[in-house]
């Protein structure tokens, strides 16, 4: 720890920091509903700073937005595939609508300061 900056405004730095790149993740992941390479960059981002948040606020974020990606990956993979009998066209329509709903009130709740699951 340096010793020129008090312990709480490191934490404050530190905690500030993990809240930057939560909010860059949902960024991506927001950009991600209309070009999915976004989406990709996210995940990377979330798993190779995954070891630095925890224990703090963002850690619960992360696994929010880590399991929004491999949920709504398998199931466009899943409407992809049943897209030729019709029905894939509805699984495709609801994710859709549900990463959109998982980015949105994880933002939402990171902005005021609350972790995920929590409610």
């Amino acid at each position: 720890m340096d010793a020129q900056f008090p312990s709480s405004q490191v934490s404050e730095n530190t905690s500030q920091t993990h809240k930057n790149i939560t909010n860059l993740v949902y960024l991506l992941q927001a950009v991600a509903v209309f070009t999915a390479f976004p989406f990709f960059i996210a995940v990377i981002i979330n798993y190779v700073k995954k070891s630095d948040v925890e224990g703090s606020l963002a850690e619960s974020h992360f696994r929010w937005q880590i399991r929004t990606f491999w949920f709504s990956l398998l199931w466009g993979i899943i409407g992809g595939i049943l897209a030729y009998v019709v029905i894939g066209f509805g699984i495709l329509f609801i994710n859709y609508i549900w990463v959109i709903y998982r980015i949105v009130k994880g933002w939402l709740r990171l902005n005021d300061d609350k972790a995920m699951y929590t409610d």
